[in-house]
């Protein structure tokens, strides 16, 4: 099968929860959610908190069952499919729902010895840097550590789609790249990986595709590049990007008044290298009209930059109440 297939769809699914009859009726979760991840690719899903991306999951996972629309995983209903099916998948839940008592070497022997071809825990060990607290008991390890603990559960099994929630929580700066690479190893395997996170730096390193929920409903979705070349207004005019300068001089009050653009101080004060910023160039045509408006006060900047749209910004155009 192609690494680029599809390992996982969803397409109208619709989660409510109560009951027309009660009080309080009922409260639809997911109001119509298309999703779609690929093998060899990682797909993040982020949203404000009460998005749906929990509920997303389990839908996907087929511990919730939906209210409406299909869930497909490594083509099977996923709320109806047996053993065969979870040997196939890898699940990282943000709590790490391990048991506590366990040491991490008897709880990952123990899982690989559930599936047929689990991947070599050596090789896992070294790779999560997990040898140094194998034989301490769970509770007794640091947030980072059961993290990578959880990530090796959900990896000893060999899965053809991993499920990651939040898998970089609590983790220092070595210990987070040690799971970057090790996403990286999967995808490179043509394993599909579906990831959500709060960390919008971490989603904008990570993923191949990006799906952004708010209120039950899938609001943006597509690459980085799509997601932050596109403006949110209008899908056709490229995005207005940041422009900041650097003034050789303070500029009076008359020649900010003239101003082609409503500017924002970035510095303390206006005064002699105060840097300005233009928060909205979306066109040559808007950086001659500035360059224009230098010209006619006599300025000419000490410094211009342009600061470069990201994940982050999309995220808050579409997450605004």
């Amino acid at each position: 099968m192609s690494s680029s297939a599809a390992c996982l769809r969803l397409a109208g699914v619709r989660y409510a929860v109560g009951a027309a009859s009660s009080a309080r009726g009922v409260t639809e979760i997911l109001s119509g959610v298309d999703l779609t991840a690929r093998r060899g690719e990682v797909t993040v899903i982020i949203g404000p908190n009460g998005a749906g991306k929990t509920t997303t999951l389990s839908c996907a996972q087929g511990l919730l069952r939906p209210s409406a629309g299909t869930v497909h995983l490594l083509g099977e209903d996923p709320f109806r499919a047996g053993a065969g099916l979870r040997a196939r998948v890898g699940v990282m839940l943000q709590d790490g729902g391990l048991p506590q008592s366990v040491k991490p070497r008897t709880l990952l022997t123990h899982v690989a010895k559930l599936h047929q071809d689990p991947w070599p825990l050596d090789n896992l060990i070294e790779r999560l840097d997990l040898s140094r607290f194998l034989s301490t008991s769970i509770r007794r390890l640091s947030g980072g550590q059961k993290q990578r603990v959880a990530l090796a559960a959900a990896l000893i099994g060999s899965p053809e789609l991993v499920f990651l929630d939040e898998p970089s929580a609590g983790l220092d700066p070595q210990s987070r790249q040690l799971v970057f690479d090790l996403i990286g190893h999967l995808r490179s395997q043509g394993i599909g990986i579906v990831l959500t996170t709060h960390l919008l730096e971490e989603a904008q390193h990570l993923a191949d595709s990006v799906y952004i929920l708010k209120d039950g409903v899938v609001v943006r979705h597509g690459t980085v590049s799509e997601l932050t070349g596109i403006g949110a207004d209008d899908h056709d005019r490229p995005a207005s990007r940041r422009l900041s300068f650097a003034s050789p001089r303070i500029m009076t009050s008359g020649e900010l008044d003239e101003a082609p653009f409503t500017l924002e101080l970035d510095s303390d004060s206006n005064r002699a290298g105060a840097r300005w910023g233009v928060p909205a160039i979306a066109s040559p045509a808007d950086l001659a009209s500035l360059a224009a408006w230098w010209e006619r006060i006599g300025l000419f900047p000490a410094e211009i930059s342009f600061e470069a749209r990201t994940l982050e910004d999309v995220f808050w155009e579409v997450s605004a109440p």
